[in-house]
């Protein structure tokens, strides 16, 4: 698969890539712009609940390959999403407990592409994004995932705290990384299990952390204070991998 076209430019353009299925992560419109045709873009993004920028025509410049985007950007997913149902049917499929990866304010793709990556080599069933304050499956992502893309599904949904709590209701136990939790060779990680990461910066917001049922942090002893998102995310991720082996 190419992984250059992901911007789609004009307004007609982007009406037809809605119209045609295709999946559209973020709009891009110039603000203050009310024309016909930009209002029927704004009302297939609202259709499909498709985060909206307003923002200025220097900006879109900037953005724009072909300098013919007519104040109407649209940035499409490189790859599908699937649903979390997906999910947890590869888990059935392979006769295996679900492990599921859940990221929460992950902004940058190569992060995210090394998670994705990590979570198809230890034998996650696959992955969940949020909908907001969250990168996509841009171009950059399936680049440093480095075709894990192809095969580890990614489900992407509003609310992650509620879809934690449906997933308590399949069987799954949740883990957390956290700096202050209790030191993972500690816990039991065994099982229908969601590992959730968060970003360096914020890490997994707070209302997320609460649905967890157990945080756990990585020892560390060096000077600095945190593991880089996708680090941490392939150490607790080969801890559960160990503790399934035993």
């Amino acid at each position: 698969m190419a992984y250059e076209e992901f911007t789609i430019e004009g307004r007609n353009a982007v009406i037809e890539a809605f119209r045609s299925g295709r999946t559209i992560d973020k709009l891009y419109i110039l603000d203050g712009c009310q024309d016909g045709p930009v209002m029927t873009v704004r009302r297939e993004a609202k259709k499909r609940d498709v985060m909206v920028k307003y923002v200025t025509r220097e900006r879109l410049d900037q953005m724009s390959d072909t300098g013919k985007h007519q104040g109407v950007i649209a940035v499409a997913a490189a790859y599908e999403y699937a649903e979390v149902e997906d999910l947890l049917a590869a888990a059935r499929e392979k006769g295996e407990p679900p492990f599921l990866f859940l990221l929460d304010n992950i902004e940058d793709p190569h992060n995210l592409g090394a998670i994705i990556r990590t979570a198809n080599l230890a034998g996650a069933h696959g992955v969940i994004i949020p909908k907001n304050r969250a990168v996509g499956l841009t171009a950059t992502v399936a680049r440093t995932s480095a075709g894990a893309l192809n095969y580890t599904p990614v489900a992407r949904v509003t609310n992650l705290a509620k879809t934690i709590e449906e997933l308590k209701k399949e069987g799954l136990w949740f883990v957390c990384a956290d700096m202050d939790g209790t030191t993972m060779y500690r816990l039991d990680l065994k099982g229908p299990i969601g590992l959730v990461i968060g970003s360096e910066g914020q890490g997994v917001g707070r209302l997320v952390k609460e649905k967890c049922d157990m945080t756990a942090a990585i020892p560390m002893r060096g000077d600095i204070d945190s593991l880089n998102a996708s680090v941490a995310a392939g150490v607790l991720a080969y801890e559960i991998v160990r503790q399934r082996m035993l």
